[in-house]
């Protein structure tokens, strides 16, 4: 027997390297070659994207709307779902941060909780001016996500078993930063008007359609660059369409936030974060950097990519999103307490995998985080509203994350090349 040629295996992983430095797809599926005919084992060879999702999200609020007699879908409880899912929203955008890079953290609870108890008490006791305060929590947040990636990225040691201690000292910190207290009420104006704030109609309006323009820039700027590079690229019709559905979506849910009592400002906020991760994602080089870390680090390392700097950038990003949700969960109960919630950072995980994310690394989309998000709302919603037992509602939130999983693991058998 003759053994390999080790310059081939270089060469493979180069090709597979710069084979993930190509724009990272959105999540929402790949349309197939000319030649290759569109059927079901072409869209399991590629990503079954955001379809399997909005088909559950649209059982499940059939199954509410008939179950509540119509009560799932007015505008009343509709806001309410979105303002419930914000936190849910912001953590779970840093979950998939980190799931992209193939890594897990289990401390992103427990992060928000104490950099919103660290806000909370230098703004009750130390009466620091409110905006300070809340870049002290968030200027803790990133200190602990250097933490947690310095262990990760520099020493080499497991995410999980990292995460999980810091989920144990950092609820240790909780404990410390609160003291005697085992809740403390935030009393600032600033502060407890971050979440439960309706916007007035003109910004109702404007910041919406802002959004929208940013979106269609860069869907513009990324058809732009890929007809530069010489790639194929998608048909007017398609971009139109695209462009057009999410200007319908943005449009009809304004027009549904106005007929109760406008645009909630958290709403906004949240969905401020995904767009904004969403373009570096999808429009920067460090977006690329990081799904090619995520599909094959030793390849993205041979590639010249900064793989621990790369793991320390996203651990940061991925604490300080956490300490956003605990600044927004604190605004909208008005308090912090020792109790961090058994639920948060299953419910964050939970929707980024629902929502397509791959927990094995490279594959997923930001806008991952809202139809999953939608989707564990809407179950929590609708079980409320149908007056059920908080164990009905782990066993179904449970049952729809395996499925989620079980799901994504029959993909990636189904497609070995894209797994790898």
């Amino acid at each position: 027997m003759h053994d390999p040629d080790p310059n081939q295996g270089v060469s493979q992983r180069g090709n597979q390297a710069a084979f993930a430095e190509q724009p990272a797809h959105s999540g929402v599926g790949e349309l197939p070659t000319p030649k290759e005919r569109f059927n079901l084992r072409s869209l399991m060879r590629g990503d079954l994207g955001f379809i399997p999702v909005l088909l559950t999200l649209a059982l499940i609020t059939v199954y509410f709307q008939i179950t509540t007699t119509g009560v799932f879908l007015q505008a009343r409880n509709l806001s309410n779902l979105t303002q419930q899912i914000v936190v849910i929203s912001i953590l779970s955008t840093a979950a998939v941060l980190v799931l992209l890079l193939g890594e897990i953290d289990l401390s992103l609870a427990a992060v928000a909780q104490t950099c919103a108890a660290i806000m909370a008490v230098l703004s009750v006791y130390q009466n620091w001016n409110p905006w300070f305060a809340i870049l002290a929590g968030l200027l803790a947040g990133a200190v602990i996500g250097l933490m947690n990636g310095f262990f990760i990225a520099v020493l080499r040691v497991p995410s999980f078993i990292v995460t999980l201690a810091g989920s144990i000292g950092y609820a240790g910190l909780l404990l410390l930063v609160l003291g005697r207290q085992t809740t403390l009420v935030v009393r600032d104006p600033t502060i407890r008007s971050l979440a439960p704030t309706y916007l007035n109609p003109i910004l109702s309006w404007g910041i919406p359609l802002l959004l929208v323009a940013l979106y269609a820039a860069g869907i513009w700027f990324e058809q732009r660059r890929r007809t530069q590079a010489g790639l194929t690229t998608k048909k007017p019709s398609h971009l139109a369409l695209q462009i057009g559905l999410v200007s319908a979506i943005a449009v009809v849910t304004v027009l549904l936030f106005q007929s109760y009592q406008g645009v909630p400002q958290s709403v906004l906020i949240s969905l401020g974060v995904i767009v904004a991760f969403w373009l570096i994602l999808k429009k920067t080089p460090f977006g690329r950097h990081l799904y090619a870390v995520g599909g094959n680090p030793e390849a993205a390392r041979r590639a010249g990519i900064n793989v621990v700097g790369m793991k320390l950038i996203v651990f940061v990003l991925a604490s300080t999103l956490a300490a956003l949700a605990g600044i927004m969960l604190t605004s909208r109960s008005t308090a912090v307490a020792t109790q961090i919630s058994a639920t948060l950072l299953l419910n964050a995980i939970a929707a980024a995998v629902i929502g397509g994310v791959s927990l094995f690394g490279g594959r997923g989309s930001v806008w991952a985080v809202v139809l999953g998000a939608l989707i564990i709302g809407s179950l929590d919603n609708g079980l409320d509203l149908l007056n059920q037992d908080q164990s009905v509602k782990a066993i179904v939130q449970g049952g729809v994350l395996l499925l989620a999983v079980t799901i994504d693991a029959v993909v990636r058998r189904a497609n070995p090349v894209r797994s790898k």
